[in-house]
Parts: structure tokens; sequence; C-alpha cells
């Protein structure tokens, strides 16, 4: 069985894209480690699915590189969105996408010659999220005393469809993402695990950040964490909530939140890297 994919990155954050809408694709979780193995496979942070859905345009499905499934992808959602429009498949330029975190509205920007310029996502709500303290019980962590590895943060836990703790640091560059980032992702305040951020703010419409991503380890970037960061500071008052620029590893997003509905809007690029063929058995 011979399959056809597509290599797409946002930002540096790359996967796998596999049209399903016609024939399924068998064991998707194991295909996403053999795939993702930057060695021996394909190269990726993980697998995504395009197919049918019953309640929107289409739908995605997530698998990171360690097999594991996520909610929701910011970075895989606009890659989804450019997919569809450069190859014919909707000449919709708003495409709503079904995820395991709700259905998220995409919006695609075209340029003069009627190509993909970047692509915003309404990305539903982003607000503070629960976490477990000492004795099981359950509160909102909000510019809380962070602890890990013999490093203490100022942390601030934001769901966005999926689980976010944001640390803030005085030197991103200089922060301890691999270590710290291991650690609280398997912290037992989140039993599901948690991405984590580590957010320098520069000025009220600028924050430089990275990202260690539950499944994935560090990454070049984070849609949904770039608006979980940009949630947390707004929260703080150390940014405009309107207008806030996120630069990664990989490249900046832009987030606009408003504290009212709590919904939150990221707009960025979406690069298409090769196409290929792979065969399973």
């Amino acid at each position: 069985m011979k399959v056809h994919f597509t290599k797409m990155h946002g930002l540096g954050n790359d996967y796998i894209y596999v049209n399903v809408t016609e024939r399924e694709l068998p064991n998707p979780s194991a295909l996403s480690v053999a795939w993702s193995d930057r060695h021996k496979g394909i190269g990726s942070d993980g697998l995504v699915l395009i197919g049918r859905s019953e309640v929107a345009d289409f739908s995605m499905r997530i698998f990171n590189a360690d097999g594991s499934e996520a909610l929701m992808c910011g970075n895989a959602s606009r890659c989804i969105g450019k997919y569809l429009h450069d190859k014919h498949i909707t000449d919709k330029t708003e495409i709503r996408l079904e995820t395991l975190s709700g259905i998220k509205i995409i919006r695609l920007n075209l340029d003069a010659n009627g190509n993909v310029d970047t692509v915003t996502v309404d990305m539903g709500e982003g607000a503070p999220m629960g976490v477990i303290g000492l004795g099981g019980q359950e509160h909102l962590l909000v510019g809380e005393r962070v602890e890990s590895c013999g490093h203490i943060f100022n942390g601030t836990a934001i769901s966005m469809g999926n689980p976010h703790l944001v640390l803030l640091v005085t030197n991103a560059e200089l922060a301890p993402v691999a270590e710290v980032g291991a650690d609280l992702e398997y912290s037992p305040m989140f039993p599901n695990r948690t991405n984590v951020e580590f957010a320098e703010v520069i000025d009220r419409q600028h924050i430089r950040m990275r990202v260690w991503e539950r499944g994935s380890g560090i990454t070049q970037a984070c849609g949904t964490g770039a608006c979980a960061t940009a949630v947390a500071a707004a929260m703080a008052g150390l940014t405009d909530p309107d207008n806030c620029n996120i630069q990664m590893d990989g490249g900046s997003l832009h987030i606009s939140w408003n504290p009212d509905t709590r919904r939150v809007l990221m707009t960025g690029t979406a690069t298409t890297v090769f196409e290929g063929e792979i065969e399973i058995d």
C-alpha cells in the first residue's frame, strides 16, 4: 500500500499531512512514530490526517512523534487551510475544521494572485485552567510560584483546548527548556501531561517564546502555545491583548485576544516543503 503525503511546516513546526477523505490510514499512531523519525523516516513533529466531517467542512487528527494523539494544533490548522486551497479540494476561504477540541474557523488571506499569504485561525477560548494541587484539590494556577529542577518560575496554566503551562523568564535564550520542559510535562499537576512555554516579555507587543511540546519535545513553534502565552501575558497586564507578536525559534505569530469573550485569533504563515509516497504493509 502506497501512501501519498505532503510535508508542511508552520514556522518550523513540521508535520506529515495525509488526505484520508477517501481511504483511512491504518494504525496512524504507530505510523507517526516511524515516519517522524528524522534519521530512519520522513522526519517530523508528527502526523496529521485530513478527513471528512459530519459537523464541519473537514476534520483533523494529530498524532505526535511519540504516537500520542493531540487535541489541537494551531500550526497544523493553518497548514491544512493552505493544503486544501492549493490542492483545489475546496474553493472556500473560510473553512470549518473539526478537531478534538471543537470546531475551529480557518480564514485564508490571499494575495493579489490568489495564493495563500497568511492564515488566520479562530482558536476558540483561551482561559485559565485548573491544575491538581496538594491533597488532590483542583485550582486555577495564575501567576503562581512553580518549581522544577532547582529553578523557580512565575507560572500560569492556560487551556487552549489543550493544556499549557506558561512560565515567565528573563531570558528565553538561556531558559532550561529541555530539562524543565521534560520534567513539568509529567508533573502531577497535569494528569494528562502539558505543553510548557518559556516566555520573555520584550515590550507590550512582543514576546520571545520557546516551547516544549507534549509528546514531541522542543519544537520550532507551537500555535496553541503562542496563544496561551499571549493570554497569560495579557492577563498579567504585561502586553496588549489585541496586538501581541510571539517570536519563536521558527518565526513569529500575531495573536489577538478578547478578554470579554476570551476568543483568540492567530495569524501566521504556512509552508509546503515537499511531497512524496511511502509504502506500508
